[in-house]
């Protein structure tokens, strides 16, 4: 069974933010199940609905996604 590559960290920031997958799919205009997905890592959100993601929980959109390397000291 191949391995599933998390890309995005959207179900910790929603609960950093404690607010839920459903008041955010509400909040944007999605159903549910699409934010539970991108949330699972299942499926990814485009660039559009990453930046509205971003801007509705007043995040930077970098934070929404597993950085690829560390930062250089």
């Amino acid at each position: 069974m191949e391995e599933k590559i998390k890309i995005n960290r959207l179900k910790v920031v929603l609960a950093e933010k404690d607010i839920s997958h459903k008041k955010l799919a509400e909040r944007i205009g999605m159903v549910p199940n699409s934010i539970t997905r991108i949330c699972n890592n299942e499926s990814q959100p485009s660039l559009m609905v990453l930046r509205q993601i971003a801007l509705e929980l007043d995040v930077d959109i970098r934070e929404l996604l597993i950085p690829t390397k560390s930062a250089k000291p």
